[in-house]
């Protein structure tokens, strides 16, 4: 018995040996015919590669005007074990015009593998980036000081433009996070943080090159690897197409000096932007070179917030410009028709004549109410729309079906504009007047929105966009700021046509109110051309609880066959008549006569330009 025992522990140990064997010839196999990853390791042992950055892609406008180019920078670049112990960093931070403790810390980023993948002390290393020539220099005269080190060109960004900041973007230093997100970034490299550099970083930046040399044992370099056949020459970026005119966003940045809001310009047809302007603004120059990040901390500290895009970033109260929403909605929801009147008595008269209005005739139609933007009118819209139960059986079903109509012409979401940053705006939901009335409201109780105010907000961009859906009688595409891109097509997300549901005959009465407030109504002073050009316009005044209300405006021009659409939005700037209808007629003129602008329309410019609005807060 004691023998059975024995024999058959000795078979258990010789199965688990077997097993063992096999489990170790399996892994054997798996790793020198099947994985790559010891072959992998084995190449990295012998070889190193030298990335070689590829020219990034140019900037122009829409009539080819070069905004971005190129210009030579250097980067510093250290081998350590060359320089150990031999690096006198009092003498290179006087040559180079740099704190020690920042040379000092330099050093110590690029030996931290954490922050410097693939680091060896005996391959070239990125220790300083954007070096001057006249650093170069200063360095080359004691080149012989400082074994190990040497000097790599490449090329950052050189402004021709001066403005549209927000718009460009700006790049800077690959961070950790970077590294870590994007495999083909390395430690030095620069990559789009804002505007089109960082929406367009994979098309602009290019595909680096490749330099492989062979290393001994202890890593040293010793040549290049078949004398260079393997080596891949850098594939430059691809040059990007704006759909902006220079000349048009100039003369919108020109007119909005001492002022916050912001002009956005648009191509009715293709959904190109022709002009993004916002205000406060600032030269990209300063978000370039060595002193960019000093610069980023001073405009971040700037009174008006000249960081921030307030055409896709910036919530407003649309004010009266969204009746011509409202409007069209009614129609195509059957709660008006063309020929319906409503009384107006300097108000709206369910509410003892609030929200109060100006004079004129009265009854009014739909036309009527567009060209003079009465409020009442508007309001009587509303509350058919949501109190009368021939529609929906409740005030909550018809708000949502208002709210869907309401995002069917680009508010409430993101419009997708190829930028980063974009706000979606605001538009309630019946379960939010819910929650505020415990259930018990109706259009009297949220009457403001009729017009524009109270809950609702949007961007200039989303603004400019309803424009844009008028002059087309009801289709958009989704605004862009990139026309083309060199050698390759563009995203269909800004090619294909979005649909409102709203039939076009239903716009064309929007389109006579509109015309009308440029011939007779609120918008007179769009009216640039007379007989020759038909304009279309709709003035804003949105009301502000933090101070003087807001100048805003939409028009579009032609009437038929429209070229550009523009809304303009001026932070405490009054009336619409007094900023808003002066700048878009004179961004509808300049562009309309190609560039051009007649002596009214040059003084009417001036006279903007020289006019400045005083905040008292940094909202």
């Amino acid at each position: 018995m004691v023998n059975d025992e024995l024999f058959r522990r000795r078979w258990l140990v010789i199965s688990l040996t077997f097993a063992v064997v096999v489990v170790f010839i399996l892994r054997l196999f798996f790793l020198q015919l099947i994985s790559s990853d010891y072959k992998q390791r084995a190449e990295n042992n012998a070889y190193y590669v030298l990335s070689t950055i590829p020219s990034r892609g140019v900037i122009f406008d829409r009539n080819g005007q070069l905004l971005v180019a190129n210009r030579p920078i250097f980067d510093l670049m250290i081998v350590n074990h060359e320089a150990k112990g031999k690096l006198d960093t009092t003498l290179l931070s006087e040559i180079l015009r740099i704190p020690r403790e920042e040379l000092v810390a330099k050093l110590g980023a690029v030996r931290d593998r954490s922050i410097n993948r693939g680091y060896t002390p005996y391959t070239p290393q990125v220790l300083l980036s954007q070096l001057e020539p006249q650093d170069v220099g200063r360095f080359e005269e004691q080149l012989y000081k400082f074994p190990g080190f040497s000097v790599r060109s490449r090329t950052i960004r050189q402004y021709h433009y001066h403005g549209a900041a927000h718009l460009l973007g700006y790049l800077s230093e690959a961070s950790p996070n970077d590294l870590k997100r994007d495999s083909t970034i390395m430690r030095g490299d620069f990559v789009g943080r804002s505007g089109v550099e960082r929406t367009y970083e994979e098309v602009l930046r290019g595909t680096k090159g490749e330099e492989i040399f062979y290393r001994d044992a202890r890593g040293r370099i010793q040549g290049r690897l078949d004398g260079g056949a393997h080596d891949r020459a850098p594939v430059s970026g691809k040059d990007l197409t704006l759909s902006i005119d220079a000349g048009l966003q100039a003369l919108g940045e020109r007119m909005m000096k001492g002022k916050r809001g912001a002009i956005v310009a648009i191509e009715p047809e293709t959904g190109e932007i022709l002009a993004m302007v916002t205000a406060p603004n600032y030269d990209p120059v300063l978000l370039s070179g060595k002193s960019k990040g000093e610069n980023h901390r001073a405009l971040e500290e700037t009174f008006g917030k000249p960081l921030l895009n307030r055409a896709i970033q910036g919530n407003y109260p649309p004010g009266s410009t969204f009746k011509a929403a409202q409007g069209a909605i009614f129609l195509a929801e059957g709660a008006i028709t063309p020929q319906t009147a409503f009384a107006c008595y300097h108000g709206y008269p369910r509410l003892g004549n609030r929200p109060k209005c100006h004079g004129h005739p009265s009854p009014i139609a739909l036309v009527g109410a567009l060209t003079t933007s009465c409020n009442a009118y508007f309001c009587w819209g509303m509350h058919y729309l949501l109190d009368d139960r021939r529609f929906y059986p409740s005030a909550q079903v018809a708000l949502e079906h208002w709210k869907q109509r309401i995002v069917s012409l680009g508010y409430g979401y993101r419009l997708g504009v190829d930028l980063p940053g974009e706000k979606r705006g605001y538009i309630p939901n019946s379960q939010v007047y819910d929650k505020a009335y415990k259930g018990n409201w109706n259009s009297s109780t949220i009457i403001s929105i009729s017009i524009g105010q109270g809950e609702i907000l949007a961007t200039p961009l989303q603004i400019a966009n309803l424009a844009a859906i008028i002059a087309n009688r009801g289709t958009y595409v989704r605004p862009h700021v990139v026309h083309s891109i060199r050698n390759a097509p563009l995203d269909t997300a800004y090619t294909n046509r979005q649909q409102t549901g709203i039939a076009a005959s239903d716009w064309e009465y929007i389109v006579q109110g509109m015309a009308g407030a440029v011939t007779g109504g609120t918008c007179r002073a769009a009216n640039f051309a007379p007989g020759e050009i038909e304009v279309c316009g709709k003035t804003g005044t949105a009301e502000n609880p933090h101070g003087k209300d807001h100048s805003a405006f939409i028009g579009f021009a032609p009437r038929n066959a429209p070229r550009i659409a523009v809304s303009v939005y001026v932070e405490n700037g009054g009336f619409g008549a007094h900023f808003g209808v002066p700048m878009g007629r004179v961004m509808m003129e300049y562009y309309l006569r190609g560039g051009q602008l007649s002596p009214a329309g040059e003084a009417v410019a001036s006279q903007m330009e020289q006019r400045s609005i005083t905040y008292l807060t940094d909202i």
